[in-house]
């Protein structure tokens, strides 16, 4: 989208979701009629909280990303209150609602998603894009059930390794916990903790105290319940996963994640 936008443009439908900085509307574009999802975000906000470089790397990065299991941010504007994100609708919203309401997924189900992401993250690390806070939340479907990789605030390039704590507790690898230098091995360490997540409901090292939880993704201090609908291969991907930076941990590979079991064929 090559031209200059504004909300005039947009015919303005229900309200979807809030963010930190503002909320998420569904809307359809006048000429088009191309529906997309509006984030609306107040500068005043973005200041407040000191975002405002944040978000402009997160729309250069999103902005040249194009890969079927990566939400596409279209274009964005601003006026004098607001900046805009003109981004693709994932009618189904969040897989971690659906995760939630389903309690756990079959290993057909896990292995669809996780090799969708496998997929998407291998595509993001070849372009240098490191996306540094991979959870179900920031996890869309779309009308399809394709998985979506969205929220591209805490991504960065790879030109350099980062040092930076960010993202969610239960998903830090054990080098952003211990303030070492990380790189995209650090995205590839949530496959192993969403398979987990999507086969048994939790993360692996959920605790009741945050300084719990640290301690055991640390230590990697990963156990598996006693269940039989979880199968010796899928344990053995997560193990492979769950592992510290230089002890094998695998990379972003869409065969490696669908080893567990193979899924019905995955949407594109």
């Amino acid at each position: 989208m090559a031209r200059e936008w504004s909300m005039s443009d947009f015919e303005i439908g229900k309200y979807i979701g809030e963010g930190k900085f503002g909320k998420v509307y569904l809307a359809r574009e006048k000429k088009s009629g191309y529906v997309v999802a509006l984030k609306v975000m107040f500068k005043e906000k973005l200041e407040k909280y000191r975002f405002h470089a944040h978000l402009r790397r997160e729309i250069e990065i999103q902005s040249g990303l194009d890969h079927p299991n990566v939400l596409r941010l279209f274009a964005w504007f601003h006026d004098e209150e607001r900046i805009v994100l003109v981004l693709e609708y994932a009618a189904r919203g969040e897989l971690y609602k659906v995760l939630r309401s389903a309690g756990r997924f079959s290993e057909s189900t896990a292995a669809t998603y996780v090799a969708s992401l496998a997929g998407a993250l291998a595509y993001c690390h070849k372009k240098q894009v490191i996306h540094r806070d991979i959870k179900p939340e920031n996890l869309l479907l779309d009308i399809e059930g394709r998985l979506k990789i969205a929220d591209f605030g805490w991504a960065v390039r790879t030109n350099a390794k980062r040092h930076t704590l960010c993202g969610t507790i239960d998903y830090l690898a054990p080098e952003m916990i211990e303030k070492k230098a990380h790189d995209h091995a650090v995205d590839n360490w949530t496959l192993g903790i969403l398979c987990y997540e999507f086969l048994y409901g939790k993360p692996p090292f959920e605790a009741e105290e945050q300084d719990d939880t640290l301690r055991r993704i640390v230590n990697v201090d990963l156990t598996f319940p006693s269940t039989h609908y979880v199968s010796p291969q899928a344990k053995d991907l997560i193990s492979k996963g769950c592992k510290r930076r230089g002890t094998g941990r695998n990379a972003a590979r869409p065969s490696r994640a669908t080893t567990c079991e193979q899924p019905a064929r995955q949407p594109a």
